[in-house]
């Protein structure tokens, strides 16, 4: 067979030639077509084949020889057959002939034409790396920032084709549901996930479910940080190993946050404001300095870095449940806050539902992929602000429908103090009224369960003194 001529010495052109043999073979190709795109294949004549058997499909419902020689691009076989002295006809027969794989297997060639379009595109754009940063002329900040863009883009493509996707019976998913009804049961706590450690949430939820995406959403001031923080220090204390991503918050401030937290049990009640600022006694230290003991017996670790894409979040959590598998406490659970400090890749840029889109789905992949539950905290958009009804809707989700799709449970936080402290104007009557509604509800804290896909949808009502960073369990009448 005549070689066809490759400018790449790196490439294997087996690796797509045996994924097209396999399209042109026909059979049950979709997996294939929904894995790959033409800039995928390296070769351009492989990427007219390819474009041409996806036409075949989708016109046609066949991607046989004789379907796709017809739909192949003109000028593409033009150029092919003057270049290799063959017959387009008769390369698309060797392609057929040359196939080795069909199925499973096929689907494992077509992910490895995703890396090896991924090696020798990092080969590329190291090679323009170092070409610009030879030029003394170059901005180097310009030239890192396109770099770790494009990389960015490589690896989003090798997130989103590279998936593993695993196949299991009815029966043994059913028996998996079966055991952990079983562990439920035998607890008595009914928890089918990691705990919330708050009593009604856990009973309305079954607590944090581990492969699902949990988004909590609120308009700042409702206490995003602070449920998260708080649950997550429960958790810990029950023995799940939590990890909090903070893209706004640095790891001090959680802690003091924390630690106002857990002295809010002991009658020891200093404001996390006043830790921060110094503002505390001697016996304020003492029962501080215990606090910090008590967070460093804790399974709780915290990613600080900002300005971090899915793909970092990704890749620092894998690394996180290596390490914690390694100390024999498994990561379980992770907080992430929030949505909208997620850098975007380059892929949609500027189309900001698609950007918010791609976040969602790979934070839902992240989820399922290692196993864990991902609590995803989102800003609440401004427009309910200028509504009379100020607790939040699922239409009040910022930028994407796709939110709202991907989660599997959505929860919105509401204070009720809040705007009635900021009110103001009226009657005297009026006045007073809300001066009596806000001791009512002055720590209060509504947990709106808006969407469950496994479960009922109603309020949680919580207690919460958010001076220091404290949600418990709320009263009962």
């Amino acid at each position: 067979m005549t070689a066809l001529a490759f400018e790449q010495n790196a490439f294997v052109p087996e690796i797509e030639q045996n994924v097209l043999g396999a399209l042109l073979l026909g059979g049950d190709i979709h997996e294939i077509l929904a894995t790959l795109q033409e800039h995928h294949f390296v070769e351009a004549f492989h990427r007219a084949v390819f474009r041409a058997a996806v036409a075949g499909q989708e016109r046609y419902g066949s991607s046989n020889p004789g379907v796709v020689k017809r739909l192949i691009d003109e000028t593409a076989a033009t150029e092919f057959e003057k270049s290799t002295g063959l017959q387009v006809s008769a390369y698309l027969a060797r392609l057929v002939s040359s196939a080795t794989a069909s199925g499973t297997r096929a689907v494992d060639n077509a992910r490895k034409v995703i890396d090896q379009w991924a090696r020798i595109s990092i080969a590329g754009e190291a090679g323009r790396v170092y070409a610009a940063a030879n030029d003394p002329s170059a901005d180097a900040r310009a030239v890192a920032s396109e770099a770790a863009k494009n990389l960015d883009d490589i690896i989003s493509e090798l997130r989103n084709g590279g998936v593993k996707k695993t196949r299991v019976s009815v029966g043994g998913a059913a028996m998996r549901a079966v055991e952990a009804a079983q562990a439920a049961r035998e607890t008595g706590s009914g928890l089918t996930g990691v705990t919330w450690g708050l009593t009604d949430l856990n009973r309305m939820t079954g607590g944090i479910q581990r492969r699902d995406l949990t988004l909590i959403g609120a308009r700042p001031s409702m206490g995003k940080t602070t449920v998260a923080l708080s649950c997550a220090i429960k958790a810990a204390r029950a023995g799940h190993c939590c990890g909090i991503v903070s893209l706004e918050m640095d790891a001090d401030k959680l802690a003091t946050r924390a630690m106002a937290d857990i002295m809010f049990d002991w009658r020891r009640r200093v404001p996390y404001t006043n830790i921060i600022r110094g503002e505390v006694s001697d016996e304020d230290i003492d029962a501080i300095m215990e606090a910090q003991m008590e967070l460093d017996r804790l399974p709780l670790l915290i990613d600080e870095q900002a300005g971090q894409t899915s793909t970092d979040i990704r890749v620092r959590a894998e690394r996180l449940a290596e390490d914690t598998a390694k100390r024999g406490t498994p990561l379980e659970v992770l907080f992430i806050d929030h949505l909208g400090l997620i850098r975007p890749s380059s892929r949609y840029s500027g189309n900001r539902v698609n950007e918010i889109a791609e976040i969602t789905s790979g934070m839902k992949s992240l989820a399922r992929e290692l196993d864990i539950a991902v609590v995803l905290l989102s800003q609440l958009s401004r427009a309910l602000e200028s509504r009379e009804e100020k607790r939040p809707m699922l239409s009040d989700l910022r930028d994407s429908g796709a939110i709202e799709q991907d989660a599997d449970m959505i929860a919105f936080l509401f204070r009720e103090s809040y705007y009635l402290e900021r009110a103001s104007g009226g009657s005297f009557e009026q006045q007073e009224a809300r001066a009596d509604k806000l001791v009512e509800c002055q720590n209060k804290l509504e947990f709106i369960i808006a969407k469950q896909r496994n479960g009922s949808l109603g309020t949680v009502d919580l207690f919460a003194d958010m001076a220091f960073s404290a949600v418990r369990n709320g009263a009962r009448t």
